[in-house]
Formats: structure tokens, C-alpha cells, sequence
């Protein structure tokens, strides 16, 4: 696993074995600022919104949505599924808090020092739940408002895309929920409307990719 630098000065990092990096290389901030906080969180009206999250990784989306939840005052949920933990020494080479907000680095550290599988009160507005499980695998008792659907690409874990597992979304999914995801391709535009979701096409991350996906449990 190598570390690299994104084109807005971000670290993301390179898995040689599947050829796959976990952020997009034009902006790992700027990606994930954009999917998942500004067309996921944000737009959903829920006053202490519950947010599943497929991919815990760097923790880069968990620590925006705890720095969100903080800026407007919005008690937050978050609950995260991860299969493969990221060493300690991986989480602290990337920086992201020196880069993003040094004053809140106890947060971003905390997050991953949080212990696995029960809830963990990591500051006023957000409760972290991680959980170390297979996706494909889990079986899910909660229901959720915001889903960040951050899996690496189709291609690469096609086992993390499909019309069952997206079924099984649409089912933990409550009345106006949403689910985002940077993969607009469109077979996975059909699995969620297959499922039942309102999918619509939003434009991408300044400078990333030209497309997203927000589908919506109407």
C-alpha cells in the first residue's frame, strides 16, 4: 500500500494488488467534500440524521461528516462497515487532519482508535459506530437516512455491486432517505432504480469525474 498525493494537495493511497486507489487521484477532499457531504448529508432534512457508510478506509468521510456534524450543531449517527482495518501507522502518514482542520487531529485519531463493533461518543454532535464485517456478508438491524456508498470500483470488487445488496439498502433505508455514490455507471444507475430508489445524475467533484449518482427512498 503506497501512499500519493491527490491534484488538491490530498493524501489517498494505492493498492498495487487491485491496481485501485481509494480516493480519486484529481482530489481526495475535494471528492469526498462534494459526494458525500455536500449532495449526501446535506441534503437530507433530517434533523439527527443516522448515516451508514460502506467503506470506512482512511476515515477521510467519517471525520467530514463529525466536522459537519460539529459546524451545524446536528447530532450524527455513524455507523461504518470495513472488512480490512487500516494499520495506525497508514492513518497518521496520510495527514488528513493537518491538512483539513489541525485543531480537531485528537477527532480524526480518535476515529480510528475507537474501539470496533459498539457505539463510541467521539465528540458532542457524533457517535461512531464501526464495525468489522464482510458487506456482502452483513446482517443489518438498523435503518438509515444518508447512505455514503464508498466501495472501491465495480471492476475491481464486483462483489460489492449487486441488485441484492442494493435491495437490501432500499430495505435499511428510511422514507426520504439517500444513498451517493461516485460510480454513475449505468448499470449501477439500474440496480438502484431496480431496487426502488429515485436515482438521479448529479455533476462530479470540481476536476474529478464528470458525473455521481444520488438515488433517493421516496
Amino acid at each position: 500500500m503506497q501512499i500519493e498525493q491527490t491534484a488538491d494537495g490530498s493524501n489517498t493511497l494505492f493498492v498495487p494488488e487491485l491496481n485501485e486507489h481509494y480516493h480519486s487521484v484529481k482530489g481526495a477532499l475535494t471528492e469526498s467534500e462534494h459526494i458525500f457531504i455536500n449532495m449526501g448529508l446535506k441534503h437530507s432534512a433530517v434533523s439527527a440524521p443516522h448515516v451508514l457508510e460502506i467503506g470506512f478506509g482512511t476515515g477521510l468521510n467519517a471525520f467530514l461528516t463529525q466536522l459537519e456534524a460539529e459546524r451545524s450543531k446536528r447530532s450524527i449517527r455513524f455507523t461504518t462497515l470495513e472488512r480490512y482495518p487500516l494499520a495506525e501507522s497508514v492513518v497518521r502518514s496520510l495527514n488528513y487532519p493537518e491538512h483539513i482542520a489541525p485543531e480537531h487531529a485528537a477527532s480524526y485519531y480518535a476515529l480510528h482508535q475507537a474501539e470496533w463493533n459498539i457505539p463510541v461518543s467521539i465528540s458532542p454532535h457524533f457517535i461512531l459506530c464501526k464495525i468489522e464485517t464482510d458487506f456482502t456478508t452483513y446482517h443489518f438491524e438498523d435503518n438509515y437516512d444518508v447512505i455514503y456508498f464508498d466501495a472501491f470500483a465495480p471492476e475491481k470488487q464486483p462483489e460489492m455491486w449487486s441488485q441484492p445488496l442494493f435491495e437490501t439498502l432500499f430495505r435499511q433505508t428510511n422514507r426520504g432517505g439517500i444513498l451517493t455514490t461516485y460510480c454513475a455507471k449505468g448499470v449501477v444507475r439500474r440496480m438502484l432504480q431496480s431496487a426502488g430508489f429515485t436515482v438521479e445524475r448529479l455533476p462530479g467533484p470540481p476536476g474529478g469525474k464528470r458525473e455521481i449518482l444520488r438515488a433517493v427512498k421516496a
